[in-house]
């Protein structure tokens, strides 16, 4: 098939979340599956100045909120072979900064005029409507950025024989893209779409609503997260639309996968002592534990390296559960031996609060504010337990790097946690299937005594190593989820 792949990131060139890792991992497998996936994405002055040769190779003129803007689409390719478009909008994304945020970390004042003319390009190229060479079947879309897609391509096929074919794919319902009439008038729609049925969200205009209901298919990040998104709890007030969808057949949760090349202990250029499930290779964790602690404590010959090291990667917000963990910590540290390694960042108030705890506890906990992609993965494989209480997580994707690192997670059971970690009952360790360790709800004395059962059970050498192989064993990789999307892409596109 040939598919045009729409997103506003993709890993490694431009990457703020998951978005970026799903769009790499699942254009790689489509591609090694012998199907013809062209990714298309915004011109970002960051990744126009990573790519070496891109040449145009179609342009036209757009105008949308009173402005006659040139656009030009250029085409590269990226180091996996895979095909990639360029919209090139000179003014909306040749600019410093993230995709969505400048360099204060506020959003963009134009980001619905950004990615509104960024969808209605995408739609054109979808319904071959530039004469490019190449013409796809249908196109799939991801998240608020490029919800209009579906949406431009009813639109502009209405006055063709063509017929719009696309996916939709919410990887965080949280982020809907809500702006004011004014946008939804100036992006060129139809004043008939601005009803309760089609874009207008409670008196605003919601971008990811255009992808609900104009696209042919919906999908979700993982079976659960497709069940909570239907529920008031979790539908942020799509879930009417959603349950239609889930009646109609229209909604499908297929869980992401991740690259098994990029994170895969045995092959991972960023550690210090690869290892793997084979016997006795799993013990090299223990020098990776101490090659983390060296990293982030200089004072670490003075840290018990048998104790249990909790660690956790990732944006430090209420939706990660981050103020759960903050309050477990102190407990856990006067009670326990457990130690605690983080990295990430956030709002100012549980930065401030790690940053105070490390201070505190200087030889048990050790906090690095920011992100680093190298420091990321040591933290996965010297790690004893991860740490992922999320409140909410559509699918979640290092929970899945710390089992394919034996760093069994620790998790709330909700959207792709629930799908993906089977908690280590003293069941599921004799059978074989536990991995991780549940939480059924999202709470600090749930966190407590999760982290509790997890420090007892490391104390326990046979059955932690039972736990961690058990992990490892896991398949988690694309091509299962691959083959999930292209069943979709035949019955719909």
């Amino acid at each position: 098939m040939r598919v045009l792949f729409a997103t506003s990131e993709i890993y490694p060139l431009v990457k703020t979340g998951g978005l970026a890792d799903v769009a790499a991992g699942l254009c790689n497998a489509l591609q090694q599956l012998n199907h013809e996936v062209t990714v298309i994405l915004p011109a970002y002055l960051d990744v126009m100045e990573q790519l070496d040769s891109v040449y145009e190779v179609a342009h036209i003129g757009e105008n949308v909120c009173g402005i006659e803007r040139r656009v030009r689409i250029l085409r590269a390719e990226n180091d996996s072979g895979v095909n990639m478009l360029l919209v090139d909008i000179p003014g909306l994304f040749d600019r410093a900064g993230n995709p969505y945020q400048n360099e204060q970390g506020n959003d963009w004042w134009d980001n619905g005029e950004r990615f509104g003319l960024f969808s209605r390009v995408v739609a054109r190229v979808a319904l071959n409507q530039l004469d490019l060479d190449w013409a796809p079947e249908g196109g799939h879309c991801n998240d608020w950025q490029t919800g209009l897609v579906p949406a431009f391509m009813r639109l502009f096929a209405s006055d063709s024989n063509l017929k719009p074919r696309s996916v939709f794919t919410i990887h965080n319902l949280s982020y809907s893209g809500k702006f004011p009439y004014s946008l939804f008038a100036g992006l060129g729609l139809p004043d008939t779409w601005w009803n309760p049925d089609m874009l207008e969200f409670y008196g605003e205009f919601s971008m990811l609503k255009g992808g609900l209901v104009c696209a042919e298919h919906i999908t979700t990040v993982s079976p659960t997260y497709a069940a909570e998104i239907c529920t008031p709890a979790g539908g942020f007030g799509f879930e009417g639309i959603l349950q239609q969808c889930a009646v109609q057949g229209k909604l499908s949760g297929i869980i992401n996968g991740i690259d098994t090349e990029v994170w895969n202990p045995a092959r991972d250029s960023y550690i210090a002592y690869p290892y793997s499930v084979e016997k006795g290779r799993v013990a090299q964790k223990k020098r990776n534990k101490q090659h983390v602690l060296q990293e982030l404590a200089p004072q670490s010959a003075s840290v018990d390296a048998t104790a249990p090291l909790m660690g956790s990667v990732g944006r430090m917000v209420e939706q990660k559960g981050t103020d759960l963990l903050l309050k477990a910590i102190v407990p856990m540290v006067e009670e326990t031996d457990a130690n605690f390694v983080i990295l990430g960042s956030g709002e100012h108030i549980y930065e401030h609060g790690f940053t105070q705890l490390a201070r505190r506890y200087p030889e048990r906990v050790f906090v690095r504010i920011g992100y680093a992609e190298d420091l990321a993965h040591q933290i996965e494989a010297g790690a004893d337990a991860f740490l992922m209480p999320s409140r909410f997580e559509p699918c979640g994707l290092n929970q899945m790097y710390s089992l394919a690192y034996g760093t069994p997670p620790i998790v709330h059971a909700t959207g792709g946690l629930k799908d993906t970690v089977v908690d280590a009952s003293p069941e599921s360790l004799a059978t074989g299937d536990g991995t991780g360790f549940v939480m059924q709800e999202a709470t600090t004395a749930e966190l407590r005594r999760c982290l509790e059962r997890a420090v007892e059970l490391y104390r326990r050498p046979r059955a932690w190593q039972k736990l961690q192989k058990n992990a490892m064993s896991q398949d988690f990789g694309w091509q299962r989820s691959a083959a999930a999307y292209l069943e979709i892409y035949q019955s719909q596109i």
